[in-house]
């Protein structure tokens, strides 16, 4: 009780009070003084009661004061008492908490901002140093001119941009995504963000210089939706009639690619374990159209996204690994942030174990991150949300990100530290819709011409939603006040309301329409909407606002254009008096009907205003300056008339082909990057036409079973298209069956194909061995050779396979002792067609001869890999985080790492463990090095023995689709062999397409212990239960490794 004990003088004031007082209480806010002598049940109710929000507090009330029994109520509201106490105790807890957090977080950036500067100061001269210290000193005061990057200063997208003819690809998996009739509001998935990237699709595909966009969602055939939601692609706007160059495939279409359940219709939060299953089936299709176009417009080039963009978390995670594998740029919009949140919920005392469990919340935030490491670009429709929102991520600080643009000035290298560049660019609006009236009679504020029965203006003819409002009126000819939101607390309607119920003025000269979505039952809203409501009515009651307030329960979304206009008919004002506002897209609306706006001034209404210069900004706790706002806009015809004019006049910045102009801008700022080998390799005497790369062959890739043209093939024509795909199929197995066929079988093959280039493109079937069984020391044990002897061996006894197959190693180990390891069972490299080392850092053919016949690696992709890698900023930072307590922020006597040079390389810092007890969990490293800039993929392996840092965009999963990509084996065609658990990265090797053959009790032991803290996310929020993709074998015989290849082989679609 100590520090608590307000709730006792509470609770005896009311006991105190007696039945009587107590009988006469609403639970609405009262005055706290009744015919001048203080009430204390009237105080508890306002004071407490209206500040704890819980969903039955209320009902609990009206309970209190319906009983009749003294007795009884007494005890009643002294038990309602001590709940609330409670409650306010543990409301207090989660603040304290919360604090806590933040100044933790807080102190946590300051010090990898301070890191950040010493590191990289080293290059600078003294002046220079000052210089950037003095900046990161005015960063506070010049915040706002960190994201302003002129368009100006940059070369706007225009007519002439027709001759690049561009492939965008955009992401949005969740919800139901189609092109017609959108079922916008049938869920919470299913909402704005649909409408946006179907309308941003259409709007970029009509832009010059974009040849075809396809915006990726996710593939359904549910007996629970609509089957068109089955349908694997959709045309949404044909190619440009007045382009030349118009080709089969240009224009926006809709790719539904199948991830997850195909039967079930899933919510967002529950499609995270099938993440990597989605990517894979986009790179399979991005693929084949970079072979569809290379022939249309590339001149037999492949034909590459020109950038890749991720909306939301999920989207984001999956645009960060395809603009990985495919190395092309990345935009990212977050349209909602997880953190952001996150910081909402603990406010309402709910515990971040509940918020996990039920929102997967820090899987968001982790994906959040991880789509901040890879973007080039981050798109937001506001300031306030870089400044409020983004900045409460890891991956970018604002004060940080302005001083690697001033070394980039420079031309000071930042030693791989990098932040995204965020560029404000609003959401579009299709005005084509929207009829505005010229100034005239009818927008004079004389509706009397729509109103009468006369000849030929008949009632009937207005728009029902006239009529429903204007029953409400005793006079529907005053000008209107209108509102717009869902009666949620936040959008300040009460406010609003006592502001008009108070100011006399302001009742006499108009009306207020307030529009608070549609309702049934106040009782049956959620708490928060039917406390917004019942006080409305109240409102109204108290100073008797009837004939002057309208609220309609009922409205269809078709009626919101026909509420404008009569808005603006009546002359008018729209208020939006949110407490904040990310964007305010109603504000953009009702300026498009010529309506002047009255907006708060916290949040994005502030970059609206700026842009159309069509109202007033208020601050929505002042009820009085709402008042005046009002008021001056109402009374003053000139004013209202020069804001309608400048609304409508500007307008045109939130237009669609605005929108595009600004967006293709920003892109083409970015860092253009592409994959630069020759994909058709001379010397390899495989025929185009066979390549293995054909994504029509895999049945799991049902989004690719369609026309080039994107005309859906209809019933009829389903069996067409089986067939031919058979007929190529089976012409491709008798020609290698015929190529092949000699006492050696797949040996000869490989003996006799041995050329420039590796084999990897005449494989149909891969077998990646990527086990990850080391003794205590780190060395790796005597058993997992063995197993990879029965692995080999398994794979020849079924004579079809052996003819198609070729093996990869996938390991921790560096080239040299990976290639002794295999020399330990007789085994040669040239066996493998390829050796992922290194976690993935480095790839090498032992197939593919050089000149003095040693081992060399891929240089493509160490080439590809670069990207935002800082070797030497990387050493430093992680040699003093290792070194430093992370209870008292002091360095260590002894270092619980050592790196270790000579499993080292350009692209890969190893380091062996001394202590493993003293080391950062994988998520805590990586939280720390994005603090200060810095991307990377670090990870443990054998035993926990070993720590190795490589790029972003490495890792042995990540290696495998670089494969897919270069060289054409599809991902789904790999079958992956690992053992029960494994270094950090075993998560990544166990998701996506392609088949697992996990072998029990062969690695006793991995490294899972150091991966995540306590609190982060689980594993079952990557990894997938139940797939038929994977199969589990007890013991590692060739039989049992034979048919596990066999029953994967045979597994159909999910």
């Amino acid at each position: 009780m100590a520090g608590n004990e307000w709730i006792n003088g509470y609770l005896e004031a009311i006991l105190s009070t007696g039945a009587s007082n107590i009988e006469e209480q609403k639970p609405a806010p009262v005055t706290l003084k009744d015919g001048g002598h203080f009430n204390p049940t009237k105080y508890f109710v306002e004071e407490v009661v209206a500040s704890v929000d819980e969903s039955d507090l209320y009902r609990t009330w009206i309970k209190v004061v319906a009983t009749r029994n003294t007795r009884e109520r007494s005890s009643r509201l002294e038990n309602m008492c001590w709940r609330i106490w409670h409650l306010t105790r543990k409301k207090k807890q989660l603040e304290w908490e919360e604090g806590q957090r933040q100044t933790q977080r807080r102190l946590e950036r300051e010090q990898g901002r301070r890191d950040a500067a010493e590191d990289m100061s080293e290059d600078l001269s003294e002046m220079e140093k000052g210089d950037i210290l003095m900046e990161m000193v005015q960063s506070n005061e010049t915040s706002k001119k960190t994201f302003q990057r002129q368009v100006s200063s940059l070369e706007v997208w225009s007519d002439d941009k027709k001759e690049k003819k561009l492939y965008i690809v955009l992401i949005s998996l969740h919800g139901l995504v189609r092109g017609e009739n959108m079922e916008l509001g049938r869920d919470s998935d299913t909402g704005g963000q649909i409408k946006y990237v179907v309308e941003l699709a259409r709007a970029l595909a009509k832009m010059p210089g974009v040849y075809r966009v396809d915006l990726f969602t996710r593939q359904i055939s549910s007996p629970e939706i609509d089957w068109s939601y089955g349908e694997p692609t959709e045309m949404l706007t044909a190619g440009q009639d007045d382009d030349d160059c118009v080709g089969e495939s240009s224009g926006a279409y809709i790719i539904r690619i199948p991830f997850g359940p195909r039967e079930k219709y899933l919510r967002k939060e529950l499609l995270w374990p099938y993440i990597r299953e989605f990517v894979d089936g986009a790179l399979a299709h991005i693929l084949n159209m970079s072979k569809v176009l290379s022939e249309q417009i590339g001149g037999g080039q492949p034909v590459w996204p020109y950038v890749i963009h991720g909306h939301y978390a999920d989207a984001g995670d999956s645009a960060a690994l395809l603009s990985g594998a495919l190395n092309v740029p990345m935009v990212l919009t977050g349209h909602s942030l997880g953190r952001n949140k996150l910081e909402q919920l603990l406010k309402h005392r709910q515990s971040m174990e509940d918020i996990n469990s039920t929102y997967k919340m820090m899987r968001r935030i982790e994906a959040e991150e991880l789509s901040l490491d890879a973007a080039e670009l981050v798109i937001t429709s506001t300031k306030q949300e870089i400044e409020e929102q983004w900045g409460l991520y890891d991956g970018f600080d604002v004060k940080l990100e302005k001083v690697l643009r001033a070394r980039a000035r420079r031309g000071v290298d930042c030693h791989g530290r990098f932040m995204p560049r965020m560029a404000v660019i609003p959401p579009g609006m299709d005005f084509s819709n929207v009829v505005t009236q010229e100034d005239g009679p009818e927008v004079d504020g004389d509706l009397a011409q729509l109103t009468s029965s006369s000849e030929g203006n008949s009632p009937k003819t207005m728009p029902p939603i006239w009529s429903e409002v204007m029953r409400f009126f005793t006079n529907p000819h005053k000008p209107m006040i209108l509102a717009l939101s869902r009666p949620d607390p936040k959008k300040n309607i009460i406010t609003l309301l006592k502001a008009f119920g108070e100011s006399r003025p302001l009742r006499e000269l108009a009306n207020l329409t307030l529009i608070m979505g549609n309702r049934d039952d106040i009782d049956e809203m959620s708490s928060g909407n039917a406390s917004v409501l019942t006080t409305v009515l109240k409102i109204i009651d108290k100073y008797d606002l009837y004939g002057q307030v309208a609220y309609p329960k009922h409205h269809k979304q078709a009626d919101v254009p026909e509420i404008y206009r009569f808005a603006a008919k009546t002359r008018g004002v729209f208020i939006n008096p949110a407490l904040v506002e990310p964007f305010g897209l109603t504000l953009i609306e009702a300026a498009a009907h010529g309506l002047p706006m009255v907006a708060t001034k916290n949040g994005g209404p502030v970059d609206i205003h700026r842009a159309l210069n069509n109202g007033l900004l208020v601050d929505p706790h002042d009820q009085q300056a709402i008042a005046n706002a009002l008021l001056k806009l109402l009374s003053d015809k000139s004013m209202w008339q020069e804001c309608r004019k400048n609304g409508l006049k500007n307008i045109h910045l939130f237009s669609w082909p605005e929108h595009c102009r600004t967006y293709l801008t920003r892109v083409a700022a970015c860092r253009m990057r592409h994959p630069q080998w020759q994909t058709s390799t001379p010397g390899d005497d495989i025929p185009a036409e066979e390549s293995f790369n054909d994504s029509l062959k895999d049945v799991q890739d049902m989004s690719l079973r369609l026309s080039i043209d994107g005309d859906l093939a209809g019933f009829s024509g389903g069996h067409d298209m089986q067939d031919q795909v058979k007929r190529v199929l089976m012409s491709r197995m008798k020609k290698l069956d015929h190529g092949s066929n000699d006492n050696d079988g797949g040996n000869k093959l490989q003996d006799n194909a041995v050329g420039k280039y590796p084999l990897l493109r005449r494989r149909r079937m891969l077998i990646v061995i990527a086990l990850d069984s080391y003794k205590s020391t780190g060395l790796p044990d005597k058993n997992m050779i063995k197993i990879v002897q029965s692995i080999m061996k398994a794979a020849q006894l079924d004579p079809h396979n052996a003819k198609i197959s070729g093996f990869v190693l996938s390991t921790a180990m560096p080239m040299s002792e990976a290639v002794d390891f295999l020399k330990s069972g007789n085994i040669q490299a040239k066996d493998f067609d390829a050796l992922i080392c290194s976690s993935g850092s480095e790839v090498y053919y032992p197939c593919t001869p050089t000149e003095d016949g040693k081992l060399v690696p891929d240089m493509d992709y160490c080439a590809h890999i670069d990207y935002r890698w800082g070797y030497e900023g990387l050493k430093n930072t992680i040699s003093k985080l290792m070194n430093t307590s992370e209870v008292e922020g002091k360095k260590s006597s002894s270092s619980p790492i050592v790196e270790e040079l000579k499993s080292s390389n350009s692209h890969c810092i190893s380091y062996k463990i001394k202590d493993p007890s003293k080391v950062r969990k994988v998520d805590d490293l990586r939280q720390k090095l994005r603090m200060r800039g810095l991307r990377c993929h670090p990870m443990y392996c054998r035993r926990s023995t070993c720590m190795q840092v490589v790029p972003l965009l490495a890792s042995r999963a990540q290696a495998l689709r670089y494969l897919f990509v270069r060289w054409g084996p599809n991902v789904a065609n790999m079958y992956v062999v690992v053992g029960e658990t494994g270094d950090t990265d075993y998560e990544e090797l166990i998701s996506g397409t392609h088949k697992t053959i996990i072998i029990k009790g062969v690695v006793t032991k991995g490294s899972e212990e150091v991966l995540r803290s306590q609190g982060s996310y689980h594993r079952e929020d990557v990894v997938q239960d139940g797939s038929s993709n994977v199969a589990e074998i007890s013991e590692a015989t060739e039989n049992n490794i034979a048919s596990a290849l066999k029953q994967l082989s045979q597994a159909g679609p999910m």
